[in-house]
């Protein structure tokens, strides 16, 4: 897995998926649980949408 996610990106990434994961821990919607998403790709620094799409936000 090579990284395609990186900078603003990531971090805005994992800001948004712990904001969606602790709103449906706390009663929001099920489909909140969502967050788990850009939660794990911020994380990881992969985004397996992004290399079918050819975006890499890395500077390298």
């Amino acid at each position: 897995m090579k990284s395609n996610v990186g900078g603003v990106d990531k971090w805005l990434r994992i800001a948004v998926g712990l904001l969606l994961i602790v709103w449906a821990a706390t009663g929001g919607p099920v489909w909140a649980w969502v967050g788990v998403v850009p939660l794990v790709t911020g994380v990881f620094n992969f985004c397996p949408l992004y290399r079918l799409i050819g975006v890499n936000t890395c500077k390298r």
